[in-house]
């Protein structure tokens, strides 16, 4: 293996080439033709020695091995770029990149992205991803840092948790439920449910309560996201079950469901990700902001900053 010349030039064009996992657009950002970029990538994959990236469909794909080449690059421009601006005084100018899905950029994550890009355009870069995405994101270094409500806490990863919140029963406010100040699973027998669609984990963990709380309950619609969700619970068609954080529209109600447990998010990160201060400055706002936000039912958990942390993974349970 000490034979192995590894060219940064194409680890460099294979960072940017995994972002977008689109050779035309990979090009252009390096103002490149895109033979040229083919071309650095097969050198890339030569010296390695294994397939970086594979098509399925009408889809690219990075193989496991591509994603581990991808951490290393994305890591390896970013010592390069640290370096150069420790040797030259260069503010550091590349965006800080979160993963999240819909609730926790509707919900928590909004005055955090709003006040950083207002003072400074450019600084961060929101992707939009699921739960499964926002791990590879961060695990690729694709993401700093990823923000969701985790069932099963990665093994690899560093996951912190930041704000729970209670399950509520999202309905019209002249249903018969909205009279109650809080809900029972019980309550439900007989209810149009709007769910997401199977296999999703917040549908196995809502079927697995009923079930065990003998109640019977219909499909109303299954809605794929949040936004779909609301949409189907604005125009009555049946019931939902969301996080405490979200806000009803005109018209809805919320109550909580007292026997489900609470949710949780946490911003997950790689080990060693802190020792750069500026992901450590967006932890501690994300913490802060969510801390400071009116919520009835919010429930911020209470951490010391980021920034005066041991930088070292800990270990968390399920």
């Amino acid at each position: 293996m000490s034979d192995i010349r590894v060219s940064s030039d194409a680890l460099a064009a294979f960072a940017a080439f995994a972002d977008s996992l689109n050779l035309t657009r990979a090009a252009e950002q390096l103002h490149i033709s895109q033979p040229a970029l083919h071309s650095k990538l097969a050198t890339l994959s030569r010296e390695f020695g294994l397939s970086l990236y594979e098509r399925i469909g009408n889809r690219l794909e990075l193989t496991p091995g591509g994603e581990n080449v991808a951490r290393y690059a994305r890591e390896h421009q970013q010592r390069l770029e640290a370096f150069l601006t420790e040797l030259h005084g260069v503010p550091a100018d590349r965006p800080l990149v979160t993963a999240a899905g819909h609730t926790a950029y509707l919900y928590l994550l909004g005055p955090t992205i709003r006040r950083m890009l207002a003072e400074r355009p450019g600084s961060l870069r929101p992707l939009h991803t699921d739960r499964t995405e926002m791990q590879t994101a961060v695990r690729t270094g694709r993401a700093h840092l990823g923000i969701s409500n985790l069932h099963v806490l990665p093994t690899d990863l560093t996951a912190v948790p930041i704000a729970s919140y209670p399950q509520m029963l999202l309905m019209p406010e002249s249903h018969r439920l909205a009279n109650k100040k809080a809900v029972r699973l019980k309550d439900l027998a007989g209810s149009d449910l709007i769910v997401p669609p199977p296999a999703r984990p917040h549908r196995i963990s809502l079927e697995r309560a009923l079930t065990d709380a003998e109640v019977a309950w219909n499909i109303a619609v299954e809605a794929e996201g949040l936004p779909m969700t609301l949409d189907f619970a604005t125009l009555g068609v049946g019931l939902a079950v969301v996080a405490g954080c979200v806000t009803p529209a005109p018209g809805l109600t919320v109550r909580p469901i007292t026997d489900l447990p609470v949710v949780t998010f946490h911003a997950v990160h790689r080990p060693g990700a802190l020792d750069d201060p500026r992901v450590c400055a967006l932890l501690d706002t994300i913490r802060n902001d969510i801390r400071s936000q009116p919520s009835r039912v919010s429930s911020a958990i209470e951490v010391r900053p980021s920034c005066q942390r041991s930088a070292r993974p800990s270990r968390e349970t399920r």
